[in-house]
């Protein structure tokens, strides 16, 4: 079955996601929990709404995952397909190999580590509209020094894909979003890497393609950073990120099944507290994530900081913009501050870390 839009989704899933480590030493990137659900269950409720029903998964690092949790995507009101990568063929390497399971005239093609609120049904209006090759989905940021950046002209044109610069002129940058006309897609060359920020859009417009701008400023957020990530989580627990697959009301927290929160413990900014997590008496948890199973002792402060499935935090211990592996411990009065990484399993000893010298 086809859409109503006449158009497929395409989520390219393939990357190790290796600057969330050591969170994806054990999970693919866009299966950690998001907000209580897996970072996938938020993209295909938007992809649900937008009234897209055929999805192809293009997924290569720890594949059999996707497969396992999601099956045919019938329980999220979708019908899944999933293509399997044996060797890495980046960005347009891998739209190009999963060719032979799209069926509609247009094929929208998502980054697997965006949340976004962009219209997914009004770029596809104006893609048709426009009589388009490709239309981009463009999102207006405050420093796009940061971003590679996308000039348009009047009409809405591309005009050219430009590297990071210390003066852009736009505010515009590749949002991760593309609508294709499928006949581009069968285009691209087979069987070996292509990128398609680097070589098929600028190849599409040397050779006098139509690419088109959908520019948009509505919310949007790539969670590829341990920071990303914890904000992103908090911005849909408390509604400022769009999702329909929120696992409860939206709000300063969420508390998941099972989860023990003591009642004089402080849970804010949007902190998620896994399934069976414990939060102990006198503590503080603001706008972190825990994941199933976590537990943060007596009296210690969480702050920006992700704790994977198991991890412990003890008594008095200070947590701010943190990552805990799977099953690692950090003892009581320990001290960590941003950018420590806990890896999956390690055991720090009561006092054994400290940033200050009060201990």
């Amino acid at each position: 079955m086809t859409s109503e839009l006449d158009a497929d989704a395409v989520v390219l899933v393939g990357g190790k996601g290796t600057r969330l480590r050591p969170l994806t030493l054990t999970a693919p990137k866009p299966m950690l929990p998001t907000a209580g659900t897996p970072y996938l269950s938020h993209l295909f409720s938007r992809i649900r709404e937008a009234g897209i029903s055929h999805v192809v998964l293009g997924t290569s690092y720890r594949a059999e995952v996707f497969e396992e949790y999601f099956g045919d995507g019938s329980a999220h009101g979708i019908e899944l397909e999933y293509v399997v990568e044996t060797e890495p063929l980046d960005t347009a390497g891998a739209i190009r190999n999963v060719y032979d399971r799209l069926r509609a005239k247009n094929v929208v093609v998502f980054n697997g580590d965006i949340i976004s609120g962009a219209d997914l049904g009004e770029q596809l209006r104006v893609h048709t509209e426009a009589a388009a090759d490709v239309t981009l989905h463009l999102q207006r940021v405050p420093d796009p020094s940061r971003f590679g950046s996308v000039p348009t002209d009047e009409t809405g044109r591309v005009r050219a894909f430009l590297e990071k610069t210390p003066n852009p002129p736009t505010d515009q940058i590749n949002a991760g979003c593309y609508v294709f006309r499928r006949e581009v897609i069968e285009s691209i060359p087979t069987g070996r890497r292509v990128s398609v920020e680097r070589e098929t859009f600028p190849g599409l417009l040397a050779a006098g393609a139509h690419l088109h701008g959908f520019v948009d400023s509505s919310y949007w957020l790539d969670v590829g950073t341990p920071e990303a990530f914890v904000l992103g989580c908090s911005d849909l627990v408390r509604g400022v990120a769009p999702t329909s697959a929120l696992p409860g009301p939206a709000g300063e927290a969420l508390v998941l099944e099972g989860a023990q929160v003591a009642a004089d413990a402080v849970v804010t900014g949007g902190s998620t507290i896994g399934a069976r997590a414990v939060v102990g008496a006198g503590a503080t948890v603001d706008g972190s994530v825990l994941f199933d199973d976590a537990s943060v002792g007596e009296g210690a402060v969480v702050e920006r900081s992700v704790l994977g499935v198991g991890a412990r935090v003890g008594a008095g211990a200070v947590l701010r913009g943190v990552v805990m592996g799977d099953g690692a411990k950090v003892g009581a009065r320990c001290e960590l501050l941003d950018g420590a990484r806990v890896w999956p399993g390690v055991e720090l000893p009561d006092g054994g870390v400290r940033f200050s010298s009060d201990a």
